[in-house]
């Protein structure tokens, strides 16, 4: 079977880098979107070219023109939309926005993979504010995505490592802590952990899979379902060092919301989900959904041990 062609939108983002990479590695026609607004953004163009120099074909639009967008989206079969940022803001729900119309417009795309790739913002209706603004944006570009009858999938990836394994899942760094940890409430409630590189790969896979047509892909590889203590012990096995523990109530780390900025209520709020409600394991995936290593059990994902030893 002829392998789809693929449009990636937000190709030089923290996930979309990695989609483009992902689809060329799998064989696929790989467009990506080299946005006329680029300016003076000299590592984006840069990052752009290296994508050209690996096989993909840069096509240029804009979203300030609705034509542009058509014409681009005719020439694929498949888009992702990887557009992204530390918030889904208004700014990005627009053009996603207008990303849906072109290809409603166009009737040609056989599926459209729109910016999730976090925490399912279907089941996030309860979320805190300000934080809830992400997923009450992201469920409007469903609901555009679903009344103009577009064959979709979306992504529900759960916890980039990079931002969640090496710090222990300590908001405040990057790198494995040196000497204490925090805890969220008892450290036991069970998060789901993926290497980008896998977020790619398994995203990729959907693409031509029926199974996956107008569903959720759940990335819950069954060894990757870890609670922070268990992250906090690999980590204290790796590097033969034991970190000084205290442990944080659900409460009191709400209240740490009180004088910090927008985007740490932000962060703040999605930990607590993440932490102390469980809101990444807490359901079972029914038959609107699939889970990703039970369809693609030939995938070698990355366990987070291995992941960490990059840091020793």
């Amino acid at each position: 079977m002829a392998k789809s062609k693929v449009f990636v939108v937000g190709a030089t983002g923290y996930i979309g880098r990695r989609i483009v990479k992902a689809s060329l590695a799998q064989g696929h026609i790989t467009y990506v979107l080299q946005r006329d607004e680029i300016g003076l953004d000299i590592e984006k163009l840069q990052m752009l070219l290296s994508f050209k120099k690996e096989g993909a074909r840069l096509i240029e639009a804009s979203f300030s023109s609705h034509q542009s967008l058509v014409e681009a989206v005719k020439k694929v079969d498949v888009v992702i939309c990887t557009m992204s940022g530390v918030h889904f803001r208004s700014h990005n729900l627009l053009m996603q926005l207008k990303l849906v119309e072109a290809i409603k417009e166009a009737g040609t795309v056989k599926r459209f993979l729109p910016s999730e790739f976090g925490m399912d913002p279907a089941r996030m209706g309860n979320a805190l504010e300000p934080g809830r603004e992400t997923f009450d944006q992201k469920m409007i570009v469903r609901k555009a995505i679903e009344e103009a009858h577009i064959p979709y999938t979306y992504v529900s990836a759960n916890c980039f490592a990079g931002y969640f394994v090496p710090n222990l899942s300590q908001l405040e760094r990057l790198t494995p802590p040196k000497h204490k940890v925090c805890l969220y409430g008892d450290g036991n409630t069970k998060a789901v952990f993926m290497d980008e590189e896998d977020v790619a790969t398994y995203t990729i896979k959907t693409i031509d899979d029926p199974r996956t047509l107008n569903k959720t892909l759940y990335l819950r590889p069954p060894d990757n379902i870890l609670s922070q203590r268990q992250l906090v012990e690999i980590w204290e096995e790796l590097s033969g060092k034991k970190l000084d523990k205290f442990n944080i109530s659900g409460k009191d780390f709400l209240a740490s919301m009180k004088d910090v900025d927008y985007a740490q209520k932000v962060g703040i709020g999605h930990f607590y989900h993440i932490f102390y409600e469980g809101c990444l394991t807490n359901f079972e995936i029914g038959e609107e959904a699939e889970e990703a290593s039970k369809l693609y059990p030939e995938v070698n994902y990355t366990r987070m041990d291995q992941y960490l030893r990059m840091f020793l």
